[in-house]
């Protein structure tokens, strides 16, 4: 059950790409006698950083469908489709939000994700392995878990969050850039090859230190999505589909793109922990038994 991979990814493409252009917009500006000064550099940072993050939200659902091969439910063709679909009008009407479209994709592993940019506009989508190797009592628990990250707005929190962040690493690449210019390079007039390298150099590695934010955001997320789950479908219920995901062979293999918005992510240690988008699911387990997360 994943998603944030592509979101990052993709973010930090489109945020790479989007610094290109201010690099090549920037000589035009100082040419016709616009000087981004640090107020200046921080409005049009943060257009550009917010931009990146929204586009990265705005595609989630086309990029779902496209990349994971989501087949959307639009009439129960048998009962499991039907008793999917029921389930989740029946959760998203005591989470109060609007009924999401619901999806299966051809996936052998157990797993899931949410996502879409409004709480009244989202997607809920299965694997077909979930449905093949979870009891009706936890697969209901792993839909109340996506539906309670949509209920709690998770993706526009986690958008707004990267947003932010894109806005600083516009800045301070941009100011790490002209440190790169004037002493490394010692140019005194203008900006030279030094700056245009250094800044597409920085907004990476930022980028990337921004990344490990947001990951933080996500694991901590998992755990409320966790509590949502069981409320609506008991914790017993919910502490079960763990323990299922926690017993499985072969752990949750899907496109990295998709993890962050789902219930179950990659495995790691060491350092790797900081670019996980889920707590190991131990410790998921550990806090519903200790009523930690409300």
């Amino acid at each position: 059950m994943g998603r944030i991979g592509l979101f990052l990814a993709t973010n930090l493409a489109v945020l790479v790409l989007l610094g290109v252009i201010l690099n090549l917009l920037e000589p035009w500006l100082a040419a016709e006698g616009i000087v981004l000064n640090t107020g200046g550099l921080l409005v049009i940072a943060a257009i550009f950083g917010m931009g990146g993050a929204f586009v990265s939200l705005a595609s989630s659902k086309w990029m779902a469908k496209r990349f994971m091969g989501v087949q959307v439910i639009e009439q129960p063709s048998n009962e499991v489709e039907a008793w999917l679909v029921d389930t989740v009008r029946r959760q998203a009407r005591a989470a109060g939000i609007g009924m999401p479209e619901v999806g299966i994709y051809n996936g052998a592993e157990i797993n899931a994700f949410a996502t879409g940019m409004r709480r009244d506009d989202a997607l809920v989508a299965v694997s077909a392995g979930l449905l093949r190797g979870m009891r009706r009592e936890e697969a209901e628990a792993v839909l109340g878990h996506e539906v309670s990250h949509v209920a709690n707005g998770d993706m526009v929190t986690l958008t707004l969050l990267q947003g932010v962040l894109n806005t600083f690493v516009i800045v301070l690449s941009r100011i790490a850039g002209q440190f790169v210019d004037r002493v490394v390079f010692r140019n005194e007039r203008g900006y030279g090859p030094g700056y245009w390298i250094a800044v597409i150099v920085f907004q990476i590695i930022f980028g990337v230190l921004a990344s490990m934010i947001v990951m933080w955001f996500s694991r901590q997320r998992e755990f409320r999505a966790d509590a949502g789950g069981a409320r609506l479908a008991g914790a017993g219920a919910m502490i079960a589909a763990l323990r299922r995901l926690q017993a499985a062979s072969k752990p949750a293999q899907m496109p990295e793109q998709f993890e962050a918005f789902g219930i179950n992510g990659r495995r790691s240690g060491g350092l790797k922990r900081l670019f996980m988008s889920h707590p190991p699911i131990e410790e998921r387990i550990a806090a519903l038994e200790a009523g930690r997360v409300t």
